[in-house]
């Protein structure tokens, strides 16, 4: 298999009627110049209408990740931080916020959870976060929970909705979910009295494909439906980056007689949601990647309000508890209604500082639809990284992913090419957020992710041979996409 290098004219045909120029919004600004130009990221910023919110982060510096190739006078300038969907920055507002919780707890104590000097009472800080979050997830306020961790979070809802029969009790969801969806799958199949290995099915790609065709999704449902008791999937997949179809899969469990939820860890503040419309039963995520909440920050859920009666809390706590009598201590529980009734105990006050003060960036995008806004920016700055990612002649297709991995492709003269790359995550913008999952020869990607970061780009990594770069609206800059493909073909080069 040989490398080739595609032209901007091939590139084209990726966006359906219309240039590659258009799709990143270059051509209404100079119509004459080209995405590969390097003149065209400092345009494009330019005019930017979101630069400046990029001011409202710390991003790590090329000192804090150890980038010892970058010249000394650029060592506390920014890194390029390409790796929000791991973990995303911290907000400055984030850290106002923090230090003001630290000093009135300080001051204070305990009586800040019912007279706050800042009117953010500990005892309702909560459901300042749920209602910011409103816009973000699609939802109405009742339907939404800012509380615990993804995990657990998970485990309540499964609690709740999967209840398997001798008749259904399938749970289908996509090969290499992230590994802790997998174990809680398996874990609630043996709970109860299910075989892991049979009742979970797992969706796979087709050969020579690395993501799954939303045609082949509904007709696994189908397949399935006499089984079938829950359909759970990644709103955006962790490995490949790929979006699924929410609204169509949704409805095609529905049709099927299961349920229908949703892991949103990689999609939550990634990409535009609608729960609510989508008729979603329930979802789940966290909110230290796109959300910027910090290292193991608080989860969030949803339950469709078709479900707030039928659906009881199987799992009672204090803080689930009606907010009028909580601190009366009843002995009866009396839940919330709606998903917050699903609150166990009394959450961090700091998580939720943290949490605020992203969502309050997030808030000033637009304040009742900041996803459609970042979305836009979104999608030009992933295609202008895909753009100019295959542009370089270290490119080859993603059908020739195994050969890749395995280092077997050839270049024109018929010599190992070190530094060939695909991309797994799907072209079309419909299926993919902020992210493009880059695939590398096993033995190459250590090395070449090392030397990205010793020059001052940070994705993340994954074996075997994947580093994933993403582009998050809020905080990244064209330049970022420019520096971040120029530098890799610099390290490619060097192999």
């Amino acid at each position: 298999m040989q490398a080739n290098n595609p032209s901007l004219e091939m590139l084209a045909s990726l966006y359906t009627g219309t240039t590659v120029e258009e799709v990143i919004g270059l051509k209404a600004l100079d119509p004459e110049m080209k995405a590969n130009d390097p003149n065209a990221a400092g345009l494009l910023d330019e005019r930017d209408s979101l630069k400046d919110l990029r001011k409202e982060f710390r991003l790590p510096t090329n000192k804090g990740i150890k980038a010892t190739s970058v010249a000394d006078d650029l060592q506390e300038e920014p890194c390029v931080y390409f790796v929000g969907k791991s973990l995303g920055p911290l907000a400055k507002r984030s850290q106002e916020l923090l230090n003001e919780e630290l000093d009135i707890w300080s001051r204070i104590g305990v009586t800040g959870h019912f007279d706050h000097p800042m009117q953010r009472d500990w005892m309702t800080l909560a459901n300042k976060a749920t209602k910011l979050m409103v816009p973000i997830v699609g939802a109405n306020e009742e339907e939404i929970a800012t509380m615990g961790t993804l995990t657990a979070n998970l485990h309540l809802m499964m609690g709740s909705f999967y209840k398997p029969t001798k008749e259904r009790y399938t749970i289908l969801c996509e090969i290499k979910p992230f590994p802790s969806d997998e174990y809680a799958f398996a874990s609630q199949a043996a709970l109860h009295g299910f075989d892991p290995s049979t009742t979970v099915v797992h969706l796979m790609p087709r050969p020579n494909e690395h993501t799954l065709r939303t045609s082949d999704i509904l007709d696994a449902i189908k397949e399935h439906s006499s089984s079938l008791a829950l359909v759970l999937l990644s709103g955006v997949q962790y490995y490949t980056g790929q979006y699924f179809a929410i609204p169509e899969i949704t409805k095609a469990a529905h049709e099927a007689g299961a349920l229908c939820g949703w892991d949103l860890a990689h999609a939550v503040g990634n990409v535009p949601l609608k729960l609510h419309d989508w008729n979603v039963d329930f979802a789940v995520w966290c909110t230290y990647k796109y959300l910027n909440s910090g290292p193991g920050g608080i989860g969030g859920l949803f339950v469709h309000e078709k479900w707030h009666k039928e659906k009881g809390v199987q799992y009672a706590g204090w803080w689930g508890h009606d907010e009028a009598t909580r601190f009366q201590m009843p002995p009866v529980f009396q839940p919330i209604p709606g998903a917050q009734g699903f609150q166990q105990s009394n959450p961090s006050v700091l998580n939720l500082a943290s949490l605020l003060g992203s969502l309050e960036v997030f808030s000033r995008v637009h304040p009742t639809d900041p996803m459609s806004v970042l979305r836009e920016k979104s999608i030009r700055a992933t295609a202008y990284l895909e753009t100019l990612l295959r542009s370089t002649r270290f490119f080859v297709g993603p059908h020739d992913g195994e050969k890749v991995l395995k280092g077997q492709v050839m270049t024109g003269d018929n010599k190992p090419m070190k530094g060939a790359f695909t991309i797994l995550t799907p072209r079309a913008k419909e299926e993919r957020g902020a992210q493009l999952s880059l695939l590398f020869g096993e033995e190459a990607m250590p090395t070449l992710f090392a030397e990205m970061v010793k020059r001052g780009v940070i994705g993340d990594e994954r074996h075997p041979g994947i580093i994933r770069y993403a582009p998050a609206p809020l905080y990244c800059s064209f330049e970022d996409v420019r520096k971040c493909v120029a530098t890799l073909v610099e390290v490619l080069n060097s192999l």
